[in-house]
């Protein structure tokens, strides 16, 4: 009996396959939602049809579909029509941008700007409300930090949260008060901005739909498949479902419970019915989520030691840790997956004591808990990885290239401690599994961005391990290793017969190009079960 047809046949590839069984081959043929067929360009005429659509790789690199471990997709979806302002690169930078913004959307009620970088606040020159006030007083003014933990407000945004005279704030979060007892407008970690962005209007239902479907294409565009989706809600959850149903995610989503300190206990079990009843092919429910700490920019990550500097100040944490290891020890009864934001030392630590103390209580299991971004470790945590089972989630954008190239993350913590900083190879080479990813919005989803800034990353000064990637383990860490770490690895992340058909055809061939130059290569074609979400030019 002869082989059917493919829908989709693509040849004269250099396909990358991550499958350690056929690590290479020239053509794939993708027959339904499925791969059917890797092998020879000689084989692949057997399944050419009067209506396959086939697709002339030209020697490009052939590979798994990217799929980010750390994504935020409705939360950066939302932000698409907002001022970004990654490009500003001083204060007078800044005041120009949003007074043209001002000018062009005299009808926006609020302007909100986001992407804004910590160095471009010199130390002679506040960044704070009387600033903001002089290019905008009439209107709110929220902006917030590239890394979503820090922001800063006008009076009149000030005013409408009631955090003009300060306010308590949870543990973990700052409002930085001037002399005379009022907000500078710099506002660190949630619970010290919510009161003002809980009166920041929300779109609309079509309108939000509309921002998740130009995020979708963004992704599709740059070969992305899969994400991690780092934050989860029950309306987002129903927005994805409500997608998927009308056949129109063309990115699968991996969605955890977001869980915050003041969220009961018995809330998990609502988490774990969460887990039962969403496991579509697009969208499912991994977990929970937890912020343990905040971030070393803002000094609100929790360290082991002082930060640079700064005597007695070594940042914060959002749980106890009575109340982090209450939580892991249930979620991991209700067989929940975990995963915890944790960026400096002390949180890295927390966290794995939380997981180690799961795993003596209630037995050992496959549970792949994770601890994302893990900026610093202590070495005595290194091994700990591997022997708790849990993976490393990194974000090679999230490292400055060299110091020259940094904001202010290596200046906070001090040389001493660079050596553990952003430590990818460490890890690896302490048996550690990573899996990789973008942050998004944090910075740009584009994951050729990622392979270029983790293999082209260099020590920050002499003496220090090179914590560069090999290109073949980072395109195992945002394929096959990613999928392993949402326990799809028997579904996705590799190119073999059986698996699900996401696919992405690249420009160039990744493995004869200087790495420097891995930043300039772009998707021809994507495909995400089995069809074609993004063709250049189509």
């Amino acid at each position: 009996m002869s082989a059917p047809h493919a829908d989709v046949l693509i040849v004269n590839g250099r396909v990358f396959t991550g499958d350690p069984r056929q690590p290479w081959a020239a053509a794939v043929a993708v027959h339904g939602t499925q791969i059917a067929w890797v092998g020879t360009n000689e084989d692949a005429a057997a399944w050419r049809g009067p209506h396959t659509d086939v697709i002339d790789a030209a020697g490009a690199t052939v590979m798994p579909g990217f799929i980010d471990s750390h994504f935020h997709l409705l939360w950066g979806s939302l932000k698409l029509d907002s001022m970004q302002l990654d490009a500003v690169t001083d204060l007078d930078g800044l005041a120009a941008t949003v007074q043209a913004w001002a000018v062009a959307h005299p009808a926006d009620e609020w302007l909100l700007g986001y992407q804004l970088r910590y160095n471009i606040i010199p130390p002679d020159r506040p960044l704070d409300r009387h600033f903001l006030d002089s290019i905008v007083a009439d209107r709110p003014v929220f902006l917030t930090a590239y890394d979503g933990h820090t922001v800063w407000a006008n009076t009149r945004a000030l005013e409408i949260g009631g955090l003009l005279y300060g306010a308590a704030v949870p543990a973990g979060s700052v409002i930085l008060m001037a002399a005379d007892g009022t907000a500078t407008g710099e506002l660190r970690e949630p619970g010290a901005f919510n009161p003002i962005r809980d009166r920041i209007p929300q779109p609309d239902p079509a309108r939000k739909r509309a921002l998740l479907q130009k995020g979708l294409a963004r992704c599709a565009s740059l070969g992305i498949t899969s994400v991690h989706n780092m934050d989860g809600d029950r309306e987002q959850v129903d927005l994805y479902v409500a997608l998927e149903a009308a056949g129109e995610m063309t990115v699968r989503v991996y969605v955890p419970y977001s869980f915050k300190p003041e969220t009961p206990l018995d809330a998990l079990h609502e988490a774990a019915e969460w887990k039962r009843t969403v496991q579509g092919s697009h969208v499912r429910v991994s977990g929970i989520k937890l912020f343990m700490d905040g971030v070393v920019e803002a000094y609100t990550a929790l360290m082991l030691e002082e930060y640079a500097g700064m005597p007695g100040n070594t940042g914060g944490a959002l749980f106890s840790a009575e109340h982090f290891n209450q939580v892991a020890v249930e979620a991991d009864r209700l067989g929940l997956q975990i995963a915890v934001h944790a960026c400096g030392d002390g949180a890295v630590r927390r966290a794995l004591d939380g997981f180690a103390l799961a795993r003596q209580i209630n037995g050992p299991r496959d549970s792949r808990h994770r601890i994302e971004h893990v900026e610093i470790i202590h070495p005595d945590d290194m091994a700990r990885f591997a022997e708790l089972g849990v993976v490393a989630s990194m974000q090679p954008l999230h490292a400055p290239l060299t110091v020259r190239d940094a904001d202010v993350w290596p200046r906070c913590i001090g040389e001493q401690r660079w050596r553990y900083s952003f430590p990818w190879q460490m890890l690896r080479e302490a048996g550690a599994r990573l899996a990789f990813g973008s942050d998004w919005p944090v910075v740009s989803m584009d994951p050729m961005l990622g392979l270029w800034a983790g293999t082209n990353r260099r020590p920050w000064q002499a003496g220090d391990p090179d914590q560069a990637q090999s290109l073949a383990d980072l395109l195992a860490g945002y394929t096959r290793d990613a999928a392993y770490v949402e326990f799809q690895e028997q579904h996705k992340g590799i190119l073999a017969a059986g698996m699900l058909a996401d696919v992405v055809v690249l420009d160039a061939d990744l493995f004869t190009m200087p790495p420097a130059e891995l930043c300039n290569v772009k998707p021809v074609v994507t495909l995400c079960d089995g069809k074609v979400v993004y063709r250049r030019g189509g």
